[in-house]
């Protein structure tokens, strides 16, 4: 904003401003056109401002600032009648001004250039000049103080940061050497595991070398008396062909053969004698009777029952199993019941299943366990279990498959004991304990 033209009163109309406006006089300015745009009619307002006439003054200011500069610079009766209204307003300040006398000293530089601007008595370009200069001195004086107050913080952050960093750099030490002597034992612990490594590979060594020593023996020993065993069947077998043909001699020619029959039988003796002393065979323990291949009344072994040549999925050979002497029945529960009836709820399943073995312990006098699977419970099970069987279910963290292989185990050697599960891995845990597995569908088929 530059004034170019006047028209007010006095000699100041005259005065040029060879600048621009100050930001804050300018700012000023605009509040008294502001101010004193209300005070005015709409006849008196420039063309170009009649359009905010009715905003409030706040709302003016902001949005035609512009216009209201531009008119007050160009409109010569337009900045008058603003004029006006200022002496209205502030007549102290504006009666000051227009007698050319110097302004309050506690008046504000910017207030008093913008009612010199507005008002333009004599001397008016001086006062604008001066306020923007003191505006001016005091925004750098301003923006100086902001320099040191941000140069004392930057100081102290460096401060802090050079601390901060000092301390971290000590931790950061002191975290290293216990990290070096940390890494120095683990070496030392590491270099005293490979020597144990190494001692006990060449340990490992040695015993896998006196193994195959002993191995070696063992086998030629084996071999040995598996030839001492074959020579002793071949001289065996010499003497009882010897000693049928002298009782076939002594039944054909008894009476002429006498002698010879006699020599040969004291030779055979003599044999026999020599015999039993290098084979140093114990008293004898068993009865002529009891070598002879018979089946006893009501007694059956598995190598009879495997004779009949029954089909593994014959319900027969659970009754052979069932009838020998002091046989134990051990039955996966879950495991026959899922195979049998897998749609019934678990309650109704076991019920089922133990209702069935009760009846089969009535038929074959066995003795009769069945195992369920603790893990399926979710609250304890309250069960009477039925006449002849006996009912566990497993504890926790252990399975219904680990507490069959308990029972089987507990068994004396000898005793037969069946064990019904199609788990292929109890089956053949069972076969080597020595137990006797059945499938789950041959136990079904029975008890159906």
């Amino acid at each position: 904003m530059v004034e170019t033209t006047g028209g007010g009163p006095g000699d100041g109309a005259a005065e040029v401003l060879d600048r621009p406006l100050p930001d804050g006089v300018r700012r000023r300015v605009v509040q008294i056109v502001s101010d004193g745009f209300g005070g005015l009619t709409v006849v008196e307002l420039p063309a170009q401002l009649r359009q905010y006439a009715r905003f409030a003054p706040n709302r003016r200011a902001k949005f035609a600032g512009n216009a209201m500069a531009a008119a007050l610079e160009t409109d010569p009766l337009f900045r008058q009648r603003i004029a006006d209204k200022f002496r209205e307003a502030q007549p102290e300040l504006a009666g000051v001004l227009d007698s050319g006398s110097p302004p309050p000293p506690a008046a504000d530089p910017l207030d008093v250039a913008a009612a010199a601007y507005v008002l333009r008595p004599t001397g008016w370009v001086k006062l604008v000049t001066a306020a923007g200069e003191e505006a001016q001195r005091a925004d750098a004086e301003r923006a100086d103080e902001e320099s040191r107050a941000e140069l004392e913080r930057l100081r102290e952050q460096l401060a802090e940061a050079r601390e901060l960093t000092r301390t971290e750099t000590e931790r950061l030490r002191t975290e290293l050497d216990a990290a070096k002597r940390e890494a120095e034992s683990l070496h030392r612990k590491l270099r005293s595991a490979l020597s144990d490594v190494k001692r006990g590979e060449a340990a490992l060594r040695k015993l896998r070398g006196e193994l195959d020593t002993v191995r070696s023996e063992g086998q030629a020993q084996v071999s040995a008396a598996e030839s001492e065993s074959r020579r002793l069947r071949t001289r065996l077998g010499e003497a009882e062909a010897a000693l049928e043909a002298t009782r076939r001699a002594a039944r054909e020619n008894r009476s002429v053969e006498d002698m010879r029959v006699r020599l040969l039988l004291d030779t055979l003796l003599e044999s026999a004698q020599g015999l039993r002393r290098e084979l140093a065979l114990p008293p004898v323990s068993v009865r002529p009777a009891e070598t002879v291949d018979a089946v006893e009344p009501g007694r059956m072994t598995p190598k009879d029952i495997a004779a009949r040549a029954l089909s593994e999925n014959d319900p027969a050979i659970l009754d052979q199993l069932l009838a020998l002497p002091q046989a134990h029945l051990v039955v996966d529960g879950y495991n026959v019941t899922k195979t049998g009836y897998p749609q019934m709820p678990l309650e109704k399943q076991r019920l089922r299943l133990l209702g069935q073995l009760s009846a089969l312990a009535a038929q074959t006098g066995a003795e009769v366990t069945c195992v369920f699977d603790g893990a399926e419970l979710v609250a304890p099970v309250l069960l009477a279990p039925p006449r002849g069987v006996r009912v566990l279910f497993s504890k926790p963290g252990i399975t219904a498959d680990e507490l069959i292989r308990q029972l089987v185990r507990a068994e004396p050697p000898g005793r037969p004991v069946i064990v019904a599960s199609t788990d292929r891995e109890v089956a053949d845990g069972v076969a080597k304990a020595g137990a006797r597995p059945v499938a789950s569908a041959v136990l079904l088929k029975r008890l159906t």
